[in-house]
C-alpha cells in the first residue's frame, strides 16, 4: 500500500529541502526524496560550501605568504598542508549536511534515500538503495532535482586529470600548469584556489570577456585584477580538443571564429562552461510535461502543465543559484498551502567568491542601454574608503543605477572586500523600490566598507563627500 502525502519533493538541494522545511512549518505531510547519501545537492556537497572553504583557506594561504610581512606579522616559512585543507573542507561540508537531516527531522519530514521519478497523475516511485521501489502517492510533487554540469563536446571528463568543480575540489596535489575552460563565476573561483596553491593559470573563454553575465565595466576591471594576480587570459578561443599524454595534457584551441590553432600544456583541465537543468529519468513524460529547448520545465508561478506538478530552482527559467532556489522552494511551499508566494528575481543578488570579491543585482548598464531607459550613475572607489585602506584592500569600486527620473535604484555592482555581505543592503533598497537618495540619506557607521555603497548613492546626484 503506497504512503500518502500533501506535497512529495523530488530533490534535496537548497530549493528542495527549503520547501520541504516551509511545508512541514505550514502543516503538510511532506516527503523529500535525494538519490545523494546526504541532503544539500549540488551545492552544499560538491558545489558553493566546499568551494568557499577552500577560496578562505587558500586567501589566507597566500596573505600570509605575502602580505603579512607588510603589515609587521613575521611568521617564518609558511607550508601547505593540501590533505588538512581538504580535510577542513570536508567537516564543513559534514556539519552541514547533518544541520539539514537534523532539520528534516525537526519538520517532520520524511526521507527517502534514493531516486525519484514521477509515474503518472499524484504518483512518484522511488528507487531505493537495496535496487528495490517504493511509491509514494501525493496531492502535490515539486521538481527540485537541480542542474548538472554542461559537458564540452569531445572533452571527456575523468575527475582526474579532466575535471569538472566536483573534480576540481577533490585534487590530490597541486597542479603546475591548471587550464580553466570557461571564465565564468565557477572557473574563476576554483582557478582562483589553485592559483593561490601554486599553479600556473590559464583561462580559455570562448566569449570575448570574462564574467560575461556581469556588468561590462565590472568584468574589463575583474579581467585586469586577475591579471595583476598571475591568471593568463585567452579570449575569444574555444578548445577543439584535450589529449592525454601520459600525465600531461594537450589542450588543442582556435579562434572562436574559426583557424588559428594553438596547443597548450597543463597538467589539469577543468572544464566549467556552465550548468544545464537535470532531468534525466525524471517521468516528465507520463504527465504531459515537455522541458523546452535548453532542457528547463516552463511554469507559471512554479506550476507547470501538469495539475499539481511544481518546478523549483535550476531545473525551471531564473538565475541558476542556491538562494534563488531557496526563494523559490519556500514561495512555492506557501502557494501549495493556498498562501502568497512571490520571487522577485530582479533584487536577487549572484556574488564570485575570488579577492576580489564581485557581487552584483539588479540590471547592468547593457541591459538598460539595451531596453533603452535612462539611467543615472553613481560610483566609489575603495581606494577613497577609510576602512579599505587601512586595510591595505582597496581593488574595486561600487557602482549604483538608478532610474534618471523617479530615482529607484535599478542595479547595483560591487567589487572589493566583502561585496557578497555588502550587497545585500542594495537588494534590499530595491526589493523597497527605494530611491538612490534613500540609501545617500541613510547613516551608516564609520570607518566602514559600507560607506563606499552610501557614496555610491550619493554620486547618483552628484553629491559624493569623500573623495
Amino acid at each position: 500500500m503506497a504512503d500518502t502525502y500533501d506535497v512529495v519533493i523530488i530533490g534535496g538541494g537548497p530549493g528542495g529541502y527549503n520547501c520541504a522545511i516551509r511545508a512541514g512549518q505550514l502543516g503538510l505531510k511532506t516527503a523529500i526524496i535525494e538519490m545523494r547519501k546526504t541532503l544539500g545537492g549540488t551545492c552544499l556537497n560538491v558545489g558553493c560550501i566546499p568551494s568557499k572553504a577552500l577560496l578562505h583557506a587558500s586567501e589566507l594561504y597566500e596573505m600570509a605568504n605575502s602580505e603579512f610581512a607588510g603589515m609587521g606579522i613575521g611568521t617564518g616559512k609558511i607550508t601547505l598542508n593540501l590533505e588538512k585543507m581538504m580535510e577542513q573542507k570536508a567537516d564543513a561540508v559534514t556539519g552541514l549536511t547533518k544541520g539539514v537531516a537534523g532539520l528534516m527531522k525537526k519538520n517532520k519530514v520524511d526521507h527517502f534515500h534514493g531516486k525519484g521519478r514521477i509515474a503518472g497523475k499524484g504518483k512518484v516511485v522511488v528507487a531505493l538503495e537495496d535496487g528495490s521501489e517504493k511509491t509514494l502517492e501525493t496531492k502535490n510533487i515539486v521538481i527540485a532535482t537541480g542542474s548538472e554540469v554542461t559537458p564540452l563536446p569531445g572533452v571527456e571528463i575523468d575527475e582526474k586529470q579532466i575535471v569538472s568543480s566536483t573534480g576540481a575540489l577533490e585534487l590530490e596535489s597541486v597542479p603546475e600548469k591548471l587550464i580553466l575552460i570557461g571564465a565564468g563565476v565557477i572557473g574563476l573561483e576554483l582557478g582562483s584556489v589553485w592559483r593561490r596553491l601554486g599553479s600556473q593559470v590559464t583561462v580559455v573563454e570562448y566569449l570575448d570577456r570574462v564574467l560575461p553575465t556581469m556588468d561590462g565595466e565590472i568584468s574589463k576591471q575583474a579581467k585586469r585584477l586577475f591579471e595583476k594576480q598571475g591568471m593568463i587570459f585567452k579570449l575569444s578561443r574555444k578548445v577543439t580538443g584535450v589529449e592525454k599524454d601520459g600525465k600531461a595534457l594537450k589542450v588543442t584551441t582556435e579562434a572562436a571564429s574559426g583557424g588559428e590553432e594553438e596547443v597548450l600544456d597543463a597538467d589539469v583541465v577543468l572544464v566549467c562552461i556552465g550548468r544545464r537543468p537535470y532531468t534525466d529519468g525524471l517521468g516528465l513524460e507520463t504527465v504531459g510535461i515537455e522541458p523546452d529547448k535548453r532542457g528547463f520545465i516552463p511554469n507559471e508561478h512554479f506550476k507547470t502543465s501538469a495539475d499539481g506538478v511544481w518546478v523549483i530552482g535550476d531545473t525551471t527559467h531564473g538565475p541558476m543559484l542556491a538562494h534563488k532556489a531557496e526563494d523559490d522552494g519556500t514561495a512555492c511551499a506557501e502557494l501549495i498551502a493556498g498562501k502568497a508566494g512571490h520571487v522577485n528575481y530582479l533584487a536577487t543578488p549572484s556574488v564570485v567568491y575570488t579577492r576580489p570579491e564581485i557581487a552584483s543585482v539588479g540590471y547592468t548598464e547593457e541591459q538598460l542601454k539595451e531596453m533603452g531607459r535612462e539611467y543615472k550613475t553613481g560610483k566609489f572607489p575603495f581606494m577613497a574608503n577609510s576602512r579599505a585602506r587601512t586595510n591595505h584592500d582597496t581593488d574595486g569600486f561600487v557602482k549604483i543605477l538608478a532610474d534618471a527620473k523617479t530615482d529607484e535604484i535599478l542595479g547595483g555592482h560591487i567589487m572589493g572586500p566583502h561585496a557578497g555581505e555588502m550587497i545585500g543592503e542594495i537588494a534590499l533598497a530595491m526589493e523597497f523600490r527605494a530611491a538612490s537618495e534613500d540609501i545617500a540619506r541613510t547613516s551608516h557607521a564609520h570607518p566602514t566598507l559600507s560607506e563606499a555603497i552610501r557614496q555610491a548613492a550619493m554620486g547618483v546626484e552628484g553629491w559624493t563627500m569623500q573623495m
